[in-house]
């Protein structure tokens, strides 16, 4: 019985400490002119940028440039107290058949954990998708279950470069995490990822399905500081040792 209340109290906790954290993130440019889709797009070229900066970047760069599409977070939530939890607001792109960008479509990851865990963290991260089946999933208009409904796993650092351009990329998404300018894959099954229409509807001036919107170009003032990074990543692909 005390397990049982402490265990609810526990979950109540950090489900305020990420609503707190989701709160605090949207508000963090009141006052501003920047809408939220603009915020997710200019963090997540920042993130990008930062990504770039590291000696071991190459390897994420060669999965990239192999991939089919990728979902960038650049503010993901993870907070815990015995549970743990974990929320982020993300950006997909899909590459087009002219070697270009189509998108952008908003989406949001939610996820939990059990085992001991405490505080609260702060990580970007990118999928990159690798296959049809991970598109599909991201295009379907449904959420979806990482691990479950589509593969998932870490992707290929430091000496795995070679199996980021190789027949070794099994998993439909490769997951890339960087925290405080580290590089790391991050375990990320279980986790469920929605469509954010509301984000969609602001971006593309109506209500958008991830689908429509991801078979749209990349174009124009808004998107371009991302699809800029998004190519000078590419182009790091076996350059950095």
């Amino acid at each position: 019985m005390t397990t049982g209340i402490m265990s609810g109290k526990a979950t109540r906790f950090i489900l305020a400490i990420l609503a707190f954290c989701v709160a605090l993130s949207i508000s963090g440019m009141a006052g501003a002119a920047e809408t939220q889709h603009e915020k997710h797009i200019r963090l997540s070229a920042e993130l990008l940028r930062k990504m770039e900066a590291q000696d071991d970047v190459d390897t994420m760069a060669q999965t990239v440039k192999s991939g089919k599409a990728v979902a960038i977070f650049p503010s993901l939530i993870q907070a815990g107290l015995g549970i743990g939890g974990m929320h982020g607001e993300g950006v997909v792109l899909v590459k087009n058949s002219k070697g270009g960008w189509n998108g952008p479509s908003f989406t949001s990851l939610v996820g939990g954990s059990f085992g001991f865990q405490i505080g609260v963290k702060e990580v970007g991260l990118v999928l990159v998708i690798t296959n049809q089946e991970g598109i599909q999933a991201f295009t379907g208009g449904k959420s979806f279950k990482l691990g479950g409904d589509v593969s998932v796993a870490a992707g290929p650092v430091g000496r795995d470069a070679q199996a980021a351009t190789d027949s070794r990329l099994d998993a439909s998404i490769y997951s890339y995490s960087m925290s405080k300018g580290l590089f790391a894959g991050m375990a990320l099954s279980g986790s469920t990822v929605n469509v954010n229409g509301d984000a969609n509807k602001a971006y593309w001036g109506k209500a958008t399905e991830a689908k429509t919107a991801l078979s749209k170009s990349a174009a124009g003032a808004k998107i371009s500081p991302l699809t800029k990074e998004l190519d000078k990543l590419m182009k790091l692909a076996g350059k950095k040792k």
